[in-house]
């Protein structure tokens, strides 16, 4: 705000990177949380309630995607079986499912699509707004730009995601899907080990909703 009021585009000067299109929103939905009930706890808990009924649409409909791709598991299994001496007439066989069934393979992979530019358009709003540089998140997080000192949220995450895993409809065989249940946790809690604690708690936050989407809409089915 100081920068902006010298007029003379001065608040430029703060790197969002390419992202500054993300980073700008996000910073300001956080400041006017911020402004209501003066937590950053609770401004990155608002943030991601607005990302998550902003994407809604497109989650919902991922989950369907997934959902009719269970269910064609039978069909996929007799084709696998029929030409498994011919790579090129399976997937010829497969693609023809699909456009029949008009069910996208890739569908399932959109929520996190189009939650990695947020992810990275939060973590440099972390490190390029002042506001939030070096500021508390709660409890023993005192600086919400440097890693939870004893690793409890992406311990957490890993287990949400363990969980968020166990509840998702699986498409390949028993040993891939066995392979993604402990694989997908044991990696992102690798990767949030030493990343900024605001990231990690949106990410935390985030799953724990999407969890909570997916069991409505296990149940609804």
């Amino acid at each position: 705000d100081q920068l902006k009021s010298v007029d003379a585009g001065l608040d430029d000067t703060i790197d969002f990177w390419i992202l500054g299109i993300l980073c700008k929103p996000m910073l300001w939905l956080m400041r006017l949380s911020y402004s209501w009930i003066p937590s950053w706890g609770v401004a990155i808990i608002f943030l991601t309630l607005v990302v998550k009924l902003l994407t809604l649409y497109w989650t919902q409909k991922s989950f369907v995607q997934m959902r009719r791709l269970a269910q064609l598991k039978p069909k996929m299994q007799e084709l696998q079986q029929k030409f498994k001496d011919d790579k090129v007439k399976l997937n010829t066989a497969m693609m023809d499912l699909y456009k029949r069934e008009k069910v996208n393979p890739l569908g399932g992979c959109l929520p996190m699509l189009l939650q990695m530019p947020i992810w990275i358009a939060l973590y440099r709003t972390i490190y390029g707004a002042v506001e939030l540089y070096q500021a508390p998140l709660f409890l023993w997080i005192r600086d919400l730009s440097a890693h939870d000192p004893y690793f409890v949220m992406p311990l957490l995450l890993g287990v949400l995601m363990f969980v968020q895993q166990k509840m998702t409809p699986t498409t390949g065989d028993a040993a891939q899907a066995k392979m993604m249940l402990w694989m997908m946790p044991i990696m992102f809690t690798v990767f949030m080990l030493f990343l900024p604690s605001g990231l990690v708690f949106y990410i935390l936050v985030n799953t724990g909703l999407s969890i909570g989407h997916q069991k409505y809409m296990n149940r609804k089915v």
